[in-house]
């Protein structure tokens, strides 16, 4: 069931997509889904936090292979890139669940959660870095990385929109941090 929710989701949205779409798409009784999650929010609300887990998992990955705060920052943009430029690119999760959820329910705590682990991240490298104000920083990337899944969905070019992204934070880092190399 997850996984039909994840494909249709992403696809098509979060409330664009009814349960009967996707227990047919699943194969499952109506029953199932009930009894496995409870409601649509909180399949809703799974969806969104197994996104995340992929998102904090390919993170991880990318910042692993560096060893410099500077280049862990610039690999979490080069990740991204990679992910832009996949068959099935369709933009953020995150940014399309909420753009069609109102406030106060479980899209916006999911995505939320997901959003203070990344400016977390950022703020932890940017220290790391010794940038003089890291959670300034981190919310600057953080609006680099935003505008970078915006841009490639909308402009269709995920490789120009990383480009751009990258070359934004390696700017960032510079003029916060000295000469990036």
């Amino acid at each position: 069931m997850l996984a039909a929710a994840n494909e249709l989701f992403y696809a098509e949205g979060v409330h664009t997509v009814g349960i009967d779409r996707i227990i047919e798409r699943a194969g499952v009784a109506k029953a199932s889904l009930y009894s496995t999650f409870g409601s649509k929010d909180e399949l809703v609300r799974s969806y969104l936090a197994g996104r995340h887990a992929r998102i904090v998992d390919r993170v991880g990955a990318a910042v692993a292979r560096h060893d410099t705060p500077r280049d862990q920052i610039l690999a979490i943009f080069d990740s991204q890139a990679e992910t832009y430029a996949a068959p099935g690119f369709n933009g953020c999760p995150f940014v399309a669940a909420s753009a069609e959820s109102p406030r106060g329910g479980v899209v916006e705590r999911e995505t939320d959660r997901y959003r203070a682990w990344l400016r977390g991240v950022f703020a932890e490298l940017a220290a790391k870095a010794g940038v003089a104000d890291p959670e300034a920083v981190a919310h600057q990337l953080h609006v680099i990385y935003d505008g970078t899944s915006v841009s490639a969905r909308m402009d269709h070019d995920a490789a120009g929109a990383s480009r751009a992204a990258r070359a934004a934070a390696v700017a960032l880092l510079e003029t916060a941090t000295g000469p990036v190399i």
